[in-house]
């Protein structure tokens, strides 16, 4: 089975965008070409600064949400590895075991 993953990607202005794919260089070169989300079309150069499997697409989906749901600064210490993904991806599991 093919891992799912999350990236993150910069914008110029210093935005991060989330996403999830199978194939993370190929997603980044459709949002390059503005062939992605229309939240980066537009935008102007990108950057690819973060990527991690996930696992199956249920968890990367609930993973793409809950980082979402984070501040600026939470996000930017997933990028500088200040915060290890491998543990939020962990936390995530846990919470979604104890809930089934």
């Amino acid at each position: 089975m093919t891992p799912w993953f999350l990236y993150l990607i910069r914008t110029p202005d210093n935005r991060l965008y989330t996403g999830i794919t199978l194939d993370v260089p190929r997603r980044f070169i459709q949002h390059q070409n503005g062939k992605g989300a229309k939240a980066l079309r537009g935008k102007g150069e990108l950057s690819l600064v973060f990527s991690a499997p996930v696992g199956d697409k249920s968890l990367a989906l609930r993973a793409e949400y809950r980082i979402k749901q984070l501040t600026k600064r939470q996000k930017e210490r997933l990028v500088s590895g200040e915060d290890s993904f491998e543990r939020f991806v962990g936390d995530l599991q846990a919470t979604l075991a104890r809930s089934d």
